[in-house]
């Protein structure tokens, strides 16, 4: 059989017991500070506002890929306008906004 008997002195013991409390006044301090209604909160913005960069880093992303598909669209390999393309968006554009302006003088009128 073994022997379980406790060698320490009376000294040590209660320097052990102090020990363990500490240790656990600490552990629940820190219970308590994870579960008070602020921290939660905090992490839970922390939490939203990391999806929403990550979500606007997405969409900066694809966006700056549409533009420069259009850019794309406009501008040759050297960079020079592709007239053609220009001419024809600029009398698209002229023709909308005619058409916008005609529609709206006829609701006035």
């Amino acid at each position: 059989m073994a022997d379980t008997a406790d060698t320490r002195t009376p000294a040590q013991i209660e320097a052990d017991i102090k020990r363990r409390r500490a240790v656990l006044a600490e552990t629940l301090d820190e219970i308590g500070v994870r579960v008070h209604p602020k921290t939660i909160v905090g992490d839970a913005k922390a939490r939203v506002v990391a999806n929403v960069d990550h979500t606007l880093g997405r969409t900066y992303i694809r966006v700056n890929r549409v533009v420069s598909e259009v850019k794309a669209q406009f501008v040759d390999e050297q960079g020079a306008p592709r007239l053609e393309r220009v001419v024809l968006a600029a009398l698209l554009v002229v023709g909308v906004v005619g058409l916008l302006t005609a529609t709206t003088r006829r609701r006035k009128g």
